[in-house]
């Protein structure tokens, strides 16, 4: 009986040390996993959070490329071939839009390819903006629809002769005349005109000329005018419905004015929305890094 006491308490002293190391270790375990999830899905959240205002922000891209090809090109904008960079510019908005989500799906996985890949069609998106919006440096003659080259192309006469027997052929001074019929002077002075109408469907604002009609203006003797400042234009109206002012510069000036006015919204929308997603998409990146980095 004694023997089989003292062979037992040995074995109850080697057992009590094992069950607390254990009961320690469990204890141990839980307080060390507690601090690590709790920044692990902080960080989680924030991610998603970002990958879903990604995908918000390229949606304007992939809805701007429906308003550029569904959109009715200005009248005689095909003298230009604008319709032709205006689909180049929708198939890359395209491509910009399919490379901005695809990236989405490759952080997880090639962060530095993912980061690099939708960088690049968004640097290129931001350059073409800022040569619409007519940035010095990113300007040049030779890239249709920049100011510059809207410039240029005033100046080619050969190219206006088609122009404005297009201008005509659209009868947008022929509509002016028939809705302005009953206006007075003062009325039609009141009256808001495009810049095509103003510049080609009536004599500039400073000429001696006395309102009849929409299209049809009298010499008006009484109107002095100051050698210095006269408007060359003033001699190149006609009163024939068939010439109008569609010689004067102010004619190539306000059909420029409004096809160029299209194209610098175009730029602004680009501009904005490459900043918009380089920024979601550069933050991403850094909080996915730091998700690696935790977990």
């Amino acid at each position: 009986m004694a023997d089989d006491k003292a062979d037992g308490n040995p074995a109850e002293e080697v057992q009590v040390p094992i069950i607390e190391e254990d009961e320690h270790k469990q204890a141990e375990v839980p307080t060390k996993k507690n601090i690590i999830p709790g920044k692990f899905f902080q960080v989680k959240r924030v991610s998603g959070l970002l990958s879903v205002v990604s995908f918000v922000f390229s949606l304007p891209v992939l809805s701007s490329v429906i308003w550029l090809l569904y959109m009715k090109s200005y009248d005689c904008e095909w003298l230009f071939k604008l319709p032709s960079l205006q689909i180049g510019i929708s198939i890359g908005l395209i491509c910009v839009f399919f490379i901005c989500n695809a990236a989405l799906f490759l952080r997880a996985r090639m962060q530095m390819v993912g980061i690099v890949v939708v960088m690049v069609p968004l640097t290129v998106m931001f350059t073409i903006g800022l040569a619409f919006l007519g940035a010095n440096s990113m300007e040049n003659r030779r890239i249709p629809a920049t100011p510059l080259w809207f410039e240029m192309k005033i100046h080619d006469n050969e190219l206006w002769s088609n122009i404005k027997e297009c201008i005509y052929d659209t009868g947008v001074c022929r509509d002016l005349a028939l809705t302005s019929t009953k206006l007075k002077s003062y009325d039609f002075s009141m009256k808001k005109l495009s810049s095509v109408e103003s510049g080609c469907c009536r004599p500039p604002a400073d000429c001696p000329l006395q309102y009849v009609n929409a299209t049809f203006w009298e010499k008006n003797d009484q109107m002095q005018t100051d050698s210095d400042t006269y408007n060359p234009d003033c001699d190149l109206w006609k009163n024939d419905r068939d010439a109008l002012c569609y010689d004067c510069l102010t004619c190539r000036q306000g059909y420029m004015k409004a096809l160029r006015s299209k194209w610098l919204k175009l730029g602004v929308f680009l501009v904005c929305m490459a900043l918009l997603l380089i920024s979601s998409h550069l933050s991403l990146f850094l909080v996915t890094m730091w998700e690696l980095h935790i977990s």
